[in-house]
């Protein structure tokens, strides 16, 4: 039953993850593939870029940055598609993002 409708990154998708089920095992082996921080981070840094309190980005975008963790600007707007993040916006979220990389 669905009770909340968020965002997740996949570092924090692996928490959810029971591992009790074949399809679970299977989900989180693919998973790791692909996952560049453990879940931890991935909530520590979703805090700071959430504190950093810049209105054009959305819990979507969020989850995005931690999944990629892009490391320079052209990256980093390939993620935004509706908006364009100027100079200072870019220099505060990539900095937050070398603090976890």
């Amino acid at each position: 039953m669905i009770k909340n409708r968020e965002p997740l990154s996949m570092a924090e998708v692996m928490k959810y993850l029971q591992g009790d089920t074949e399809s679970d095992a299977e989900i989180a082996k693919f998973i790791k593939k692909f996952v560049k921080t453990d879940a931890k981070d991935a909530e520590e840094l979703k805090k700071e870029i959430e504190g950093l309190q810049l209105v054009k980005i959305r819990s979507a975008e969020t989850t995005k940055i931690i999944d990629f963790l892009p490391n320079n600007p052209e990256n980093l707007n390939k993620i935004f598609n509706d908006v364009s993040l100027d100079e200072d916006e870019t220099n505060k979220i990539l900095e937050t993002i070398k603090k976890f990389k």
